[in-house]
């Protein structure tokens, strides 16, 4: 089979953070934070990210994290679910649950640790697009698999409708020249997303989105109006609150403390956002709001 490509997918996309309470997960505060995503206009949610600690939840905690944020979607917008592994057995087992849960797209890491070859990364993504509808989105993070997708892999993978979309951490220009005319290109950049997406990208998936999703929304907008400046004016805006979570859900989680139900709770290997971090994180904050909650309307 191949990906269904009829999905629209495009604009802010939030990976979004999974809430633990007393090490378990907290559904209740998980479907609060979903519901003002979407009430804060963002275009899709992707669970079970590196964002969501994805790798710290079993197969079951991932399936109750989908059914809950789908729950609470209720086919307002996408819901993206992270099926990715070092394993292509594994992947394909964990898209197939995904795609029965009904979720959107499929978001499938290159795998990681096991570095494989070019060959081994067409043949991992060839087989999973053979037994599943779900639509694929690559994700290529050489910094964390150690193993990149060249565009000679790409171009076989692109061409043969194997894969729906890319989503380039970096957000590469030059990807983007190459592909936008055969794929939905994402980039996980969000400083620089604004030249990424007046270029033709399809759309941001950020971290910073757990926190300011109106903001990330509205660059995604300007950006794709062709509003330039505004779209960099907001990112400048963001730049500060950007370096002070990086990708780390324990900062993201601590950004969020102040949103009422929202534990900053995160699993081992990751720890607690240490005094540093948490001071950085507040003073990004500052400008916006005197609480995570205020900022959300801005």
């Amino acid at each position: 089979m191949r990906s269904n490509l009829s999905l629209r997918l495009s604009g802010a996309i939030t990976p979004l953070v999974t809430p633990f309470r007393h090490g378990a997960l907290d559904i209740k505060a998980l479907e609060m934070l979903a519901e003002w995503q979407i009430a804060s206009g963002i275009g899709a949610l992707a669970v079970g990210t590196v964002t969501g600690e994805g790798p710290a939840l079993s197969q079951a905690e991932r399936d109750k994290v989908l059914s809950a944020v789908l729950r609470v979607a209720d086919d307002r917008i996408p819901v993206l679910a992270a099926t990715g592994t070092n394993c292509t057995a594994q992947t394909i087992e964990a898209t197939r649950r995904a795609e029965a849960l009904g979720a959107s797209a499929a978001l499938v890491t290159v795998p990681y640790y096991s570095k494989p070859g070019q060959k081994g990364i067409l043949h991992h993504f060839g087989e999973l697009a053979a037994v599943t509808n779900l639509p694929l989105i690559i994700v290529n993070d050489p910094a964390r698999t150690a193993s990149p997708l060249l565009p000679s892999t790409l171009d076989v993978l692109s061409a043969d409708g194997t894969i729906f979309g890319l989503l380039d951490i970096e957000g590469d220009m030059a990807t983007l020249a190459c592909y936008r005319d055969r794929l939905h290109l994402f980039t996980g950049n969000a400083l620089g997303a604004p030249a990424f997406l007046a270029c033709g990208g399809d759309g941001v998936i950020a971290p910073v989105g757990n926190v300011l999703p109106k903001l990330v929304t509205s660059l995604q907008h300007a950006a794709a109006c062709g509003n330039l400046p505004a779209a960099l004016t907001l990112a400048d805006r963001m730049t500060a609150l950007i370096d002070a979570i990086g990708g780390d859900p324990a900062c993201i989680k601590y950004a969020l403390i102040a949103y009422p139900g929202i534990g900053a709770d995160v699993r081992l290997p990751l720890v607690a956002a240490d005094d540093a971090a948490r001071e950085a994180v507040a003073a990004a904050l500052m400008p916006f709001a005197a609480t995570p909650k205020r900022a959300l309307s801005l």
